[in-house]
């Protein structure tokens, strides 16, 4: 399970724990409430969906303004502007979840700008891959690549960026996989992109399955039920057969079907395999069992014996993004928002062995700059995955797990020492620990901490980063892929209201991404110049 260190996390965890045990169902500002969330203002005038289609883009339907309103998100302050003199330390736990990037495309596809709680910095940058050196073999999980270049919004500081690359997994020796589909067949869920949709994607990942593997088919709406005992992969007959037989109705008893589900998943544990339970919803749980605490304790027992649980987001108008992904934070897997066959496909497909197969669990981050190379730097992003300085060394304190062939990208912005920064230093000096010599060789270093499935002692990498990478970095191109990244990551604090960005806008995002789009066989990267495009229409810049 990843930390959730957000100051609301912790409440708007426990109120999403309620409501998969099944709370009675609630009004919609209750729901809302409860999460501590923001709902969806009504769109402003933009491109028509046809537009959108017109572009090669998935268009999800134009919602009446009242459906928007039932969409809730988890509140997020952006990560301030640190004094490197008085916090030197900087602790996060990894985040490999990149729902939010598929959800705020389907916004613009609809001709509507996504609220900002919606934007998830670094959930957007970690859609795309950098080319980042793999690890030589398993036995490093990870392998560690840094680089430092001037930022383009700000000529007076520089980006940071932590690239972690995960092993891949040949498909030939990938472990057998033991998973329990549980499919929200609701009322909710009735509409072409909900469970019409889930059922082609569960078909895409069903066909990726062998004997070797076992597949089980749950649902719940008024009740839970099994439609599927677990069944060998290579019956695909059968298992499209139990999916083409689902129909939408009733209420929503997820926590009657999570159960069940795991009583699948536990009966054919493959033992040195995959076990994973993968809930397909639009998260609007309101029916069910409400002893909160029961099922809290069988999400973390279930996972600590093994058992995971991913969550795919489907759908517009209802959905509960806040709810789909504390879930999985819960249940140590990972969140998807699949918003078309063409994401179905990414997720499911192309990277199968990235959403399934966990190869370094528990990963934290922690870098430690030097106040007398460094006067103030910000974590872009991550901010519901910041931990304690103390968390770091803490085996008892859960974060982010990567899957097979993986990759995280942390983005920090710094001002060096001498620099124009934007905090202003203390009159009177500070408690913090004494800067190091200025002849100093390192400007930070870098630390990561890690556990090899199953284990429960973490390891760590250390890695010291020169001096001259700052220093020298102002007369150096940054690679394609650097500026690809902070392209997006321009984009993503752009649409939250661009706080740090400046006079950066849209049209300069677009020129920093063209630039930079580099070898790109699947398309992702075009895709995302139309999606800025898109926001460039909505804004009118």
């Amino acid at each position: 399970m990843r930390t959730i260190a957000h100051r609301a996390g912790a409440m708007a965890a426990l109120a999403a724990i309620a409501l998969l045990a099944g709370c009675e169902t609630q009004p919609d500002h209750a729901f809302d409430r409860a999460l501590g969330s923001t709902a969806v203002a009504p769109a402003p005038a933009g491109p028509s969906p046809a537009r959108a289609r017109a572009q090669g883009l998935f268009a999800a339907p134009a919602l009446p303004p009242l459906a928007r309103n039932r969409e809730s998100y988890q509140p997020i302050d952006s990560n301030p502007v640190r004094l490197a003199a008085e916090h030197p330390v900087s602790t996060f736990g990894v985040d490999v979840d990149t729902g939010s990037y598929s959800n705020v495309r389907r916004f613009l596809n609809a001709g509507t700008m996504p609220p900002a709680d919606a934007v998830r910095v670094e959930e957007l940058v970690n859609y795309f891959d950098y080319g980042y050196a793999r690890p030589a073999d398993a036995g490093t999980p990870f392998a560690v690549t840094t680089e430092v270049a001037r930022t383009p919004w700000n000529p007076d500081s520089f980006l940071l960026q932590i690239g972690i690359k995960g092993y891949d997994i040949d498909r030939a020796d990938r472990p057998a996989a033991n998973l329990v589909f549980l499919v929200d067949v609701s009322g909710s869920m009735q509409a072409r992109d909900k469970l019409p949709l889930v059922v082609q994607s569960l078909k895409m990942l069903t066909d990726q399955l062998t004997a070797r593997d076992r597949i089980a088919v749950v649902t719940y709406a008024g009740r839970a039920g099994t439609v599927l005992e677990p069944t060998p992969g290579d019956r695909k007959a059968e298992i499209r057969a139990a999916l083409d037989g689902l129909q939408a109705g009733g209420g929503t008893a997820g926590g009657a079907g999570l159960k069940r589900a795991y009583e699948l998943a536990e009966r054919a544990r493959i033992d040195g395999g995959v076990n994973r339970v993968l809930l397909a919803t639009d998260g609007d749980f309101n029916v069910g069992v409400s002893d909160v605490g029961q099922l809290r304790e069988l999400i973390a027992a279930k996972r600590r014996t093994g058992i995971t649980l991913t969550t795919l987001g489907f759908g517009t108008g209802n959905y509960q993004e806040a709810l789909m992904e504390q879930i999985a934070d819960v249940g140590n897997g990972n969140y998807a928002y699949i918003d078309g066959l063409a994401e179905a496909r990414k997720v499911l497909v192309n990277e199968m062995s990235s959403t399934l197969f966990t190869i370094a669990q528990d990963v934290k981050v922690q870098v430690e700059f030097n106040p007398a190379k460094v006067a103030e730097y910000r974590l872009i992003g991550f901010e519901n995955r910041v931990l304690k300085r103390a968390d770091f060394n803490n085996d008892r304190v859960d974060a982010g797990d990567i899957g097979a062939g993986h990759t995280v990208t942390a983005l920090y912005e710094i001002v060096p020492a001498g620099g124009r920064g934007s905090v202003d230093p203390l009159r009177y000096g500070t408690t913090g620990p004494a800067a190091v010599s200025p002849d100093a060789a390192e400007f930070a270093f870098l630390k990561l901490r890690y556990k090899l499935p199953g284990q429960d002692r973490s390891r760590l990498i250390e890695q010291p980063l020169a001096a001259s990478l700052l220093e020298g970095s102002g007369s150096i191109e940054a690679s394609a892929d650097l500026r690809f990244a902070a392209a997006v990551a321009a984009f993503g604090q752009i649409l939250r209201g661009g706080e740090h960005t400046g006079g950066f806008d849209y049209g300069d995002v677009l020129e920093l991404a063209r630039g930079a789009r580099g070898d790109d066989p699947l398309g992702y990267r075009a895709g995302f110049l139309t999606l800025v495009d898109l926001a460039r229409g909505l804004q009118g810049s």
